[in-house]
């Protein structure tokens, strides 16, 4: 008799404890292999989502057994990884560059002749614009002349954008629409002259006295292009971006895309380096919306190094007389740090040569006073000397660089900067390990917008077309775990963002991607197949089909 009682209370117990009503989620996703890319980098099996943000985490017996949902996916084993996040890009001037010539990968000058004499024909404008070519990538590698633009368009302005956005070859038409002479000098920009007369080459702030003058595409078609390049980086896995250097109208215009509900791409932005900007901005404080944030100022330390516009110690090795230039005075970056240090914004600045990079650290250096929380900024630190590492770990500055830029400039960096140089030059690993983390992004529309090939050259140091076989520098590679943080978790601390996003974890917004391979654990010649399945932003799926 006590026997069966006692049965009938144990299946008492385990019927109340069967029947008792499961929490309510708005999406539960198991049998998945999840990377938190937590403190411990731990792998679960199911997450649910509610409101936007992740609830619960875990084995799957634990979730599903404690949640229900309407939507209940089964991911039959594929990966899942954090919303990927791109912390150096142009986001919006990748949108609004949609109405322009795409130049890119072009491998001869006669083939950007070919493609703009197609492109005139439907050009949106009186202006012929093109952006994208990289004399680097052709057989002649020398700065093309424009002679050809004028003999083709004579009564018809050109203005052709290299790749890395520091110089642009413009016709005659357009030199004349503007004023610029063989005469004309421009600070922190150069016009290259042959026997004395113009060869069409303007480099740096040269440009802006053409391409300020070319008219911009309406405020409409700018947020129609906005909603095509967000819907582009969710197709390739990233939830959010840096946008690095915008100007206030286009803050407007992004507030407006965000009011309207239209804004699923997070984007926090860097205001562009303009005089009257400081004061207001610092008065009214970091701007903080739903998905769009500004949180601090975008400077040029100098130029490029394709262009020779980066600022070096000792001449370029494959032009002996000539150091590049500093694009934003030494006085003056000084002033922005001693604005800045004031504020809760963030001082990040492009910093390409061992000169520029060796100026920004010992200004930062010298404003930050030693260790901090301010989360200062060097974009791209690409050149340094040996000397300076040390400075990212003293003064707590984010070394935030972009990893195919190494794998696209190491088949020319050793002719800019030569051998000794070259060492020292994207450095990745020696970065990470001043202060234990790094952000990592694209710099699109210069690379490729796809954080694939990112991760790729971040770890492999190779090209898309698997060179060199030993990798480039491969000293200086960053391991998968590594480069997964840099694009996740470090990237959202580069923001001021780590308690909302970057890791799957309980309280933080539920972005993230699933793909149909284990980035961590597959064959390097496997990881630029790797296609995403679906992207969800605050647990809405913004890219893929119903099941992933």
């Amino acid at each position: 008799m006590l026997k069966n009682a006692f049965i009938l209370i144990l299946a008492m117990i385990i019927f109340v404890c069967c029947s008792r009503e499961k929490e309510k989620a708005d999406l539960i996703i198991h049998n998945a292999a999840i990377y938190t890319v937590d403190s411990s980098f731990s792998k679960k099996e199911a997450l649910a989502v509610k409101d936007g943000r992740i609830i619960d985490i875990g084995s799957n017996d634990e979730i599903l057994n404690r949640y229900q949902s309407a939507e209940t996916n089964d991911a039959q084993g594929k990966s899942i990884f954090p919303g990927l996040i791109d912390a150096h890009c142009h986001f919006t001037g990748y949108a609004t560059d949609m109405w322009k010539c795409d130049l890119t990968g072009t491998t001869s000058f006669e083939e950007v002749i070919e493609k703009i004499r197609v492109y005139e024909k439907t050009a949106p404008m009186y202006w012929i614009y093109g952006r994208g070519w990289d004399q680097n990538d052709w057989s002649v590698k020398e700065f093309p002349t424009k002679e050809q633009l004028d003999l083709l368009f004579p009564d018809r302005p050109v203005f052709l954008k290299r790749v890395d956005g520091h110089a642009a070859l413009v016709n005659q038409k357009a030199l004349d629409l503007t004023g610029i002479t063989a005469t004309t000098s421009v600070k922190g920009g150069s016009l290259e002259l042959k026997n004395g007369k113009l060869t069409g080459i303007l480099i740096d702030n040269a440009m802006d006295l053409v391409d300020l003058k070319i008219p911009s595409v309406s405020d409409s078609l700018a947020k129609h292009y906005f909603g095509i390049a967000q819907q582009t980086c969710f197709s390739l896995g990233l939830t959010s971006i840096h946008d690095c250097g915008i100007s206030e109208h286009t803050v407007d215009l992004l507030k407006e895309v965000e009011k309207n509900g239209k804004l699923k791409m997070k984007v926090f932005a860097l205001l562009s380096d303009d005089p009257s900007y400081y004061d207001r901005w610092i008065k009214n404080g970091i701007y903080k919306g739903s998905r769009f944030t500004v949180g601090g100022f975008k400077i040029y330390g100098d130029g490029a190094l394709g262009s020779r516009g980066a600022c070096l110690h000792q001449p370029y090795s494959d032009k002996p007389s000539w150091t590049g230039f500093m694009l934003t005075d030494t006085h003056r970056i000084k002033t922005i740090a001693e604005i800045l240090i004031q504020s809760p914004f963030q001082y990040c600045t492009h910093a390409i040569g061992d000169s520029a990079n060796s100026y920004m650290l010992r200004a930062y250096a010298k404003a930050l006073k030693g260790k901090n929380n301010k989360r200062w900024r060097i974009e791209h630190a690409q050149v340094l000397d040996s000397s300076l590492f040390h400075f990212f770990g003293d003064f707590n500055i984010i070394p935030s660089v972009q990893p195919t830029h190494a794998t696209s400039d190491m088949y020319w960096a050793g002719d800019r900067v030569g051998t000794k140089r070259l060492k020292f030059a994207y450095a990745y690993k020696r970065l990470l390990e001043q202060n234990g983390f790094i952000a990592l992004g694209t710099d699109f529309p210069v690379e490729s917008i796809s954080p694939i090939k990112t991760f790729y050259a971040a770890v492999e140091r190779k090209d898309a077309k698997g060179f060199p076989e030993n990798g480039f520098q491969k000293e200086n590679a960053l391991s998968r775990e590594e480069a997964l943080r840099g694009m996740t978790i470090w990237a959202s601390y580069a923001a001021f963002e780590e308690t909302e996003k970057g890791s799957l974890e309980k309280g933080k917004a539920a972005d993230f991607i699933i793909v149909d391979t284990d980035l961590m654990t597959c064959k390097p010649e496997d990881i630029l197949k790797t296609k995403v399945i679906a992207t969800y932003s605050n647990g809405e799926k913004v890219f893929g089909n119903t099941q992933p």
